[in-house]
């Protein structure tokens, strides 16, 4: 990283794209829209548009127009916001699973059937999570007993409650 310290953001960001896949379109306008609508300036210019919206009040008697403007503008962002970012999530996830059925392939413990964990029904995902819950609160008793031994040989200092 020190040889490219001086590098821009900007020119890291450029750097990055040209190594990667061509994206489509409405990929790149959800990724770009996801993550402008995440920050920090979006939040003030969005709480900005509201106070001059609320500002201009008086000046329009606050009639019907002047509350259908804020009341259509709003829903029309929603709406549309609904899709871009479900969108970007569904890629997110998407590839996060990807990453992770790479990892379990890649273990020897792990059993295989956890590859494709979403494709599967409600119940089937509920009685395979039941199963991880009782392995975990036997983990967490064989812990506790293994403290608890531990403790009374005076391996593990008294811990409080």
């Amino acid at each position: 990283m020190a040889a490219h310290g001086h590098n821009s953001l900007a020119e890291l960001r450029q750097r990055v794209e040209e190594g990667r896949a061509k994206r489509g379109l409405f990929t790149r306008f959800a990724q770009a829209i996801a993550h402008y609508a995440g920050k920090p300036a979006t939040f003030v210019g969005a709480v900005a548009v509201i106070l001059v919206w609320g500002l201009s009040g008086p000046l329009f008697g606050f009639n019907d127009t002047w509350q259908l403007v804020i009341n259509t503008s709003t829903t029309i962002v929603t709406f549309l916001m609904v899709f871009v970012i479900q969108n970007a999530q569904n890629r997110d996830t998407m590839a996060l699973q990807i990453k992770l059925d790479e990892l379990i392939a890649r273990l020897e413990g792990p059993r295989q059937i956890l590859l494709d964990l979403e494709d599967l029904d409600e119940e089937t995902l509920e009685r395979m999570r039941l199963e991880y819950a009782l392995l975990a609160d036997a983990a967490r008793a064989a812990s506790d007993a293994g403290a608890s031994r531990a403790k009374d040989k005076g391996d593990l200092p008294d811990m409080p409650d």
